[in-house]
């Protein structure tokens, strides 16, 4: 959620080196967080699936997985017969997602550490690619979907999530904000990868076009994340988002508390009866043929 500003432009590999420790290092508190996750996102998921319109004995690669859930649920759909890939950059996430498939009994998915930008998988070698909120991490994400588009048989179909616009997901900005306005952190690069890098239809639209998908849909689908507590809510925040962490880590005893005391404020309009919080988001969900 938060990325420095430099003075010169970063170099993308070691921009993607950063983002996979970060991710590395977010596995357990995405472990932590994994069934909550799963609820919130399930219009998501069930958008994404319903557009694939999968059917049985297809092979079903995803992309970006961590926790797996919207593959895990692909893999009913494909049964008998259907394989799903399971994949990510991160091993630990890929370990996080082996873990959740061996509790759940699914026992028809592969499991593989693939790059979006590079996926290491044959020409028209899959039915369908799913992927939520991967796409807009990605340094280059023209490649990543000409990747997904190469990947897919001719009439296959590819459905992913991003973010929608900051202004509709203040769960998400608010901590940020937060450190910024405290002088703890610079204020996101609108440039880099990151959570809202794909919050404009036209663009979704163009990259799309460009990687040779053709009738592209973009819709927005509106999503509520809750918490017991302003603290409740600090703490899957640093659990979810290493940046946020690591600001967090920094801070000292007073720093945290005036950081906690920002985002009470700031959450204040969202705050129910008892001091929990209903806070609302928006993705933008896309669906195209190859």
């Amino acid at each position: 959620m938060i990325a420095s500003v430099a003075s010169d432009p970063p170099d993308p590999d070691a921009l993607r080196a950063q983002m996979l420790e970060r991710w590395d290092r977010v596995a357990p508190g995405w472990g932590r967080r994994a069934a909550e996750w799963r609820e919130i996102a399930m219009p998501v998921s069930a958008w994404m699936l319903e557009q694939l319109a999968l059917q049985p004995g297809q092979d079903v690669l995803e992309l970006a997985a961590g926790p797996g859930d919207t593959g895990f649920l692909a893999a009913e759909l494909i049964q008998p017969g259907g394989k799903l890939i399971c994949s990510d950059a991160s091993e630990p996430m890929l370990a996080l997602a082996r873990d959740r498939a061996q509790t759940q009994g699914i026992d028809n998915v592969e499991f593989r550490r693939l790059a979006l930008e590079w996926i290491d998988l044959a020409t028209a070698s899959v039915d369908a690619v799913v992927c939520r909120w991967g796409v807009m991490l990605s340094v280059d994400p023209g490649a990543a979907l000409r990747e997904c588009r190469r990947v897919l048989r001719p009439g296959g179909r590819l459905a992913l999530a991003v973010w929608d616009e900051p202004t509709r997901n203040p769960w998400a900005t608010l901590p940020t904000r937060a450190l910024v306005e405290l002088g703890i952190a610079s204020p996101p690069d609108a440039n880099a990868p990151g959570m809202f890098a794909l919050s404009d239809p036209e663009r979704l639209y163009e990259l799309l076009g460009d990687a040779g998908f053709v009738e592209a849909v973009v819709a927005s689908i509106e999503l509520t994340r809750t918490a017991a507590s302003v603290t409740d809510y600090v703490r899957e925040i640093v659990d979810l988002s290493a940046a946020f962490a690591e600001a967090w880590e920094r801070c000292s005893p007073d720093q945290r508390g005036q950081v906690a005391a920002k985002i009470a404020i700031s959450t204040a309009p969202f705050a129910l009866r008892g001091g929990a919080l209903r806070l609302p988001g928006s993705a933008l969900v896309v669906a195209a043929s190859a």
